[in-house]
């Protein structure tokens, strides 16, 4: 009995050793993969080339990206450009950093801060303000392409 059990417990541990066995190839095997796709003839509905051309015509007509945005001030009232105008003011002097946009939405005159390309970076911003503006809101928009930063290159 107890050789047969022995026995099983082998079997089993060498068949769990055999499957450890790895079949990795190094990058040097990456070439022949690129030129096997180099030689990869595609064949596709010419249509599609136009619908990808008509995107990138219209990607390149819009003025943004989606985001958020985080709307600090909305008012219909007869003073509400004024209001606005002050609010979108007060925000700037408050937080110089950030951007602050007025716009109007008939009947409504808003004022919307940041370009948050994701969520979180408006939950971030919401909670920034949160102490100066406690009904502050996160919204979809349109928002500015973000800045790019490039290193300048010193003559030293």
């Amino acid at each position: 009995m107890k050789f047969s059990f022995a026995g099983i417990v082998f079997i089993l541990f060498s068949l769990s050793a055999s499957a450890q066995e790895s079949f990795y190839e190094p990058y040097s095997q990456k070439t022949k993969h690129t030129a096997i796709l180099r030689n990869i003839n595609v064949r596709q509905d010419p249509r599609i080339d136009l619908l990808l051309q008509n995107y990138i015509e219209q990607s390149q007509r819009r003025e943004g990206t989606e985001g958020f945005r985080v709307e600090i001030f909305f008012s219909s009232g007869s003073k509400s450009r004024e209001e606005a105008l002050r609010k979108k003011t007060e925000f700037l002097k408050n937080f110089p950093e950030e951007t602050a946009y007025m716009s109007f939405q008939s009947p409504n005159f808003k004022v919307r801060v940041g370009d948050c390309r994701t969520k979180n970076e408006a939950l971030k911003l919401k909670e920034k303000i949160r102490y100066n503006y406690p009904n502050a809101f996160i919204v979809t928009d349109m928002i500015q392409f973000p800045k790019l930063y490039t290193e300048k290159k010193s003559n030293e």
